[in-house]
Formats: C-alpha cells, sequence, structure tokens
C-alpha cells in the first residue's frame, strides 16, 4: 500500500485500532470513566483524521473502496454522531446494573461499519460494512440484559436482519450471474448500451432492495422497527437511527448514480412506491402512539421515505438534498434522543408521552431543545428540517415527480400533530417530571447539556442561513 492508501484509509484504520485499543484498556480494569474519556478522545481523533482526505480524493484502493468528497462527508456525519452518542453514553451507562465497559468496543465497531459502507464500491465490501455494523447492533440493542424488552428486540432485530441478508445475497448473486461482476462500476458499463433492465437483473435487483430495505426500515419492510427503537438502550436508538441508516443511504445513492438506475422507469416505480408508502404509513402509525420511542420509530419511516423522494429525480440537486437532509435530521434525531437520554433514570427510559407533561416547568432549557428538535423534524421555518425538505420539494418538483411531492406536503402536515402533541405536554400543566438527580456526575451532566445546546444552535443556525451548509454540502457532493 502507498502512502495516500493509509491516509485514505486512515479514519477506518483509527476506528479498527481504536475498538483494540479499548479492549486492551479494559483488561487492564480501568474505571468506566477511564474507559469513556479515552473512547470519546479516539472519536475526536478519527473525526480530525477527516480533514486529511480532501487531499487525497477520489483516491480508490482497488477493487473494494474508494475515498472521495462524498464519502469523506458522509463519514463525518458518522463518526460525528458516534462521538456524539459516546457522550451521552456515560450518564446513561453510569446507573445501570450492567458494567458498560464493552459498550464502547461495539460503538466503534459499528462507526467501522456504517464508514464502510460510505466508501464501498462493490458488493464484497457492502456486506462486510453491513455485517460489521449489523453484527455490533445486535449486542447493543440487547446489552442491558436484566431488562426483558432489550432482549426481545435484540432478537427481532437478529432474526430480520438474517433474514434480510440473505435476500441481499441472493440478489448480489443474481445480478452477479447476469453481469459478471461485483464491482459497481463493471455492472454500469455492462448496462450502459441497454435500453431496459434485463429480467434476471431486475430480479436481484429487487431482492437487494428487499435486502436494504429492513436495515432502512422503509414500508413495507418496517415491522421491526418500533419494537428495536423501544427495546434498545436510548442512546443505541439515536445511534441506529442515524448511523446505520445513513450509511446504507450513502451506498445505496452511490450505486444508483454509478449503474445509472435513474433511467429505467421499472426500478423507479419501485422506489417511488416504497417512497410513498413509508410516509403515508410512518406517519399513520406514528398518530395513535403514546410512547415517545415509538412515535420517533415511525416517523422514521416517514423520513426515509421523503429521503426516497430526494434520491428519485436523480440529478445534481437531489444528490445535494439527500445530503443536506441527512446532515439536519442527524443533528436534530441525536438532540431529541439526547434529552430523552439524560431524562432517563436507572430504573426507566423517559419514553411515555406523560412523563414529559410540564417538562418547561422544571427543566426549562431542556424542554426548549426537545422543542426545537420536533420543530425540525416537523419541518416547521427557522429550523434545519423546513429547509431540507424545502430542498427536497425544489429538486423533486423540477425533475416533474410532482405525485410524490405532493405525498410529501401530506405526510407532512399529519406529522405535525404528533410533534405538536409532545410539545404541548411539555408546556402544559404544572406537575409531571421530578427533577433527577445528577449528583454522582454533575460534570457528564452539564457536558451532555452543553452538547445538546450546541446541537440546537446548529438546528436553528442552518434554517436561517442555510447556504454555509449548502457550500459544504455542494462541495462534497457525489459525482455524477
Amino acid at each position: 500500500m502507498s502512502g495516500n492508501d493509509f491516509i485514505a484509509l486512515s479514519p477506518l484504520l483509527l476506528l479498527t485500532g481504536s475498538s483494540v485499543l479499548i479492549m486492551l484498556l479494559i483488561a487492564l480494569k480501568l474505571s468506566h470513566r477511564n474507559i469513556q474519556l479515552s473512547s470519546l478522545l479516539l472519536f475526536i481523533l478519527a473525526f480530525f483524521s477527516l480533514f486529511y482526505e480532501p487531499d487525497v480524493s477520489p483516491h480508490h484502493i482497488e477493487p473494494l473502496l474508494v475515498v472521495d468528497r462524498f464519502a469523506v462527508f458522509i463519514m463525518g456525519l458518522i463518526i460525528f454522531s458516534g462521538l456524539v452518542v459516546n457522550i451521552l453514553s456515560y450518564i446513561y451507562f453510569e446507573e445501570k446494573e450492567e458494567g458498560p465497559k464493552e459498550y464502547y468496543v461495539l460503538l466503534f465497531l459499528c462507526t467501522l461499519g456504517a464508514c464502510v459502507l460510505a466508501t464501498s464500491k462493490h458488493f464484497i465490501s457492502l456486506f462486510l460494512g453491513l455485517e460489521i455494523l449489523t453484527v455490533g447492533l445486535y449486542a447493543l440493542i440487547a446489552y442491558l440484559k436484566a431488562r426483558h424488552h432489550n432482549i426481545e428486540a435484540g432478537i427481532k432485530y437478529l432474526v430480520l436482519a438474517a433474514f434480510s441478508s440473505a435476500f441481499l445475497l441472493f440478489g448480489m448473486a443474481l445480478i452477479y450471474l447476469q453481469t459478471g461482476s461485483m464491482e459497481f462500476s463493471i455492472i454500469g458499463r455492462s448496462l450502459h448500451s441497454l435500453p431496459s433492465l434485463p429480467p434476471l437483473f431486475l430480479t436481484g435487483l429487487g431482492m437487494m432492495l428487499v435486502g436494504v430495505g429492513f436495515k432502512l426500515a422503509v414500508v413495507p419492510f418496517h415491522m421491526w422497527t418500533a419494537d428495536v427503537y423501544q427495546g434498545a438502550p436510548t442512546p443505541v436508538t439515536s445511534f441506529i437511527a442515524t448511523v446505520s441508516k445513513g450509511g446504507v443511504i450513502a451506498v445505496l445513492l452511490r450505486f444508483f448514480i454509478v449503474i445509472d438506475g435513474f433511467r429505467f422507469s421499472p426500478l423507479m416505480l419501485m422506489l417511488m412506491s416504497i417512497a410513498i408508502a413509508s410516509m403515508i404509513v410512518g406517519n399513520l402509525l406514528a398518530l395513535q402512539q403514546k410512547n415517545v420511542k415509538r412515535i420517533l420509530a415511525y416517523s422514521s419511516i416517514a423520513h426515509l421515505g421523503y429521503l426516497l423522494v430526494a434520491l428519485i429525480p436523480g440529478s445534481v440537486m437531489s444528490i445535494q438534498a439527500v445530503s443536506f437532509y441527512l446532515a439536519a435530521y442527524f443533528i436534530t434525531i441525536l438532540t431529541a434522543f439526547g434529552i430523552m437520554t439524560i431524562l432517563s433514570t436507572k430504573e426507566n427510559d423517559a419514553e411515555d408521552i406523560e412523563s414529559y407533561k410540564a417538562l418547561f416547568w422544571k427543566h426549562p432549557l431542556l424542554a426548549c431543545i426537545f422543542s426545537a428538535a420536533l420543530l425540525s423534524l416537523a419541518g416547521i421555518p427557522l429550523t434545519a428540517g423546513f429547509v431540507g425538505k424545502f430542498f427536497i420539494l425544489a429538486a423533486s418538483l423540477q425533475a416533474g415527480f410532482w405525485m410524490i411531492a405532493f405525498v410529501l406536503v401530506i405526510g407532512s402536515v399529519i406529522g405535525l400533530y404528533y410533534y405538536l402533541r409532545i410539545i404541548s405536554k411539555m408546556f402544559s400543566g404544572r406537575g409531571g417530571v421530578p427533577r433527577k438527580e445528577q449528583r454522582s456526575h454533575p460534570v457528564f451532566y452539564l457536558v451532555s447539556v452543553i452538547v445538546l445546546s450546541l446541537l440546537t444552535l446548529f438546528i436553528i443556525w442552518f434554517g436561517v442561513y442555510p447556504s454555509g451548509l449548502i457550500y459544504f454540502v455542494d462541495y462534497f457532493r457525489l459525482n455524477m
């Protein structure tokens, strides 16, 4: 390998080495606090290693990986999300009965898997990255083994992830049978002269979409989402909602652009059907919930539908819209689940909507932060979520996809109800949530609140002045 190869792979190498180093520190029987601080420093180091990537991108590590500006952007979002989850995890796990040290090893491995997905240009690296991500998630979801909901959620995710991997592998095999290659670019060249997709290739691609659909939790592959979101520890839920979805969306977008899949109408029809069903079903199911985790779980189905709306046109603007919306969604969902993490107690997570009654009168700052995150998810003006949805609408209308744009607007209107229901609960009455005692670790509590406050500032800043993020997204966009 050349020096440039090592520079290009430095984030992946650092994440791999970090997981090994944390295992060695655990063997030395260091305390939870030392393990957490060490992992935090390693996440920061991995994040800052990305600043050297543009000097060598686009850089191909044949035949599996490519490190270009888009990969650097997605890896930045993934590692940043892992860093925030790491910070929030201390106050959540410190009071729990299980020893949380091994948790940080799994966190590094799952982040590594998502980063491999972001740089994949081959079916082998795609599958390896996906399995590194999902195998770590099995353990993370069921980490609090004393709670039966966690074990149930972990088993459900294990069974369905294995089921979806089988579909994914069989679809890859059919595409390999048709094209003779598993590399995206060679597959694209084999399809270049064809006016339509061969039946064998279309069948394989359909099976791959089933596998990817399970990972993204889009309709009709969404049945596991609410149970896993509710059963997993709250920091792990935020990790699933951001990191695992971001890596899969990145590799899906790269694959469709390389093979120029946007010119095949049967494929676009499949994606449009999934997007419309996800936006409608996700929002309607969220209306019926009284558990905040389940509300956010079903709303995530709708948000993945919005991302598919942005992906379908296949234009330069649609690529920018996907990147912008991913950034806004990551920041927003980390903020929302961060508040739930801080308010959780040793016995229970803060997931019942009634537990947020009169939160403003007990924790005014936390209530305002949570409200800003929910308003951004709803797409209210002056938030990053609004600009992201506007960007998606502009991309879809520019390409003439009026129907899916109309469904997006209707879905956003429906979603406004259940987001405002949580907000109204926080500002109503004067009873409700008792103040959580933080005497055992006030510094980590303060750091967590500061991080969430900074994320809230980003939500508002990108909603009021989106030009900076738009320029950033355009610089790091995926070339067509």
